[in-house]
């Protein structure tokens, strides 16, 4: 029963890891489809985020079942944060989903000739995903307790992306349109870095069963692994 339950853990990683990926890659494709003015690949991005949902599906129905198999406590910490993971990385596809269809709309208008660092702010809020998922794999809850600080700096920049919209949007009027549909790219992003900061304090509350997500907030006593 034991070594059954272990391949069912390995498999349960495994698909988290691979969903990852997908969600990883369809936040950049949907961004290249922004830059690049790429209707095609916008309406790829779309369509693929069933795959996303698909995995959020063969997820929580194995860890449904292995919640039925679960002998400790640890195990049991495991399979239920695995889904709140593949929650988080589901509602990433969406994003991507949400750039990709403003990047459709986009595509046949004339380009907004302002200056935005839409690249750097994805890279950081992808860097953020990358290392609360190196964290879940290599136990290691330090490191994801240090990137979740770095949720700040994406929140800044997406600040100083949507006040240079604003001031665009009414030095030129006529590209409100198109301003809209980036500052819902932007927060996009900044939604994208959430979910990798959740990620990051669910993989605290796993390996050290501590809830970090509200500071002041009493958690309830920990369950005991039995002897």
């Amino acid at each position: 029963m034991e070594n059954y339950f272990e391949a069912g853990l390995e498999e349960l990683r495994q698909k988290l890891l691979t969903m990852a990926s997908h969600a990883e890659t369809a936040v950049n494709q949907a961004l290249q489809a922004l830059l690049q003015r790429d209707y095609e690949l916008a309406l790829r991005v779309k369509e693929n985020d069933r795959v996303i949902d698909q995995f959020e599906v063969e997820i929580d129905e194995l860890v449904i079942h292995l919640l039925t198999k679960a002998p400790l406590a640890s195990n049991l910490r495991l399979v239920t944060i695995a889904m709140k993971i593949s929650q988080n990385l589901e509602r990433i596809g969406d994003e991507a989903a949400k750039i990709a269809k403003r990047a459709r709309d986009l595509s046949g208008e004339a380009p907004v000739k302002i200056n935005l660092d839409l690249p750097r702010l994805a890279r950081m809020a992808l860097d953020m995903l990358k290392r609360a998922l190196d964290a879940f794999v290599n136990r290691d809850s330090a490191a994801a307790r240090a990137l979740i600080p770095r949720d700040k700096d994406v929140d800044a920049l997406n600040k100083e992306i949507h006040h240079a919209l604003a001031q665009h949007m009414v030095d030129n009027p006529d590209t409100i349109g198109r301003c809209l549909h980036l500052m819902v790219v932007s927060k996009s992003l900044e939604r994208i870095a959430d979910h990798a900061k959740n990620v990051a304090e669910d993989i605290v509350y796993l390996y050290e069963a501590q809830d970090i997500r509200h500071p002041g907030a009493k958690s309830a006593a920990p369950v005991n692994e039995p002897a």
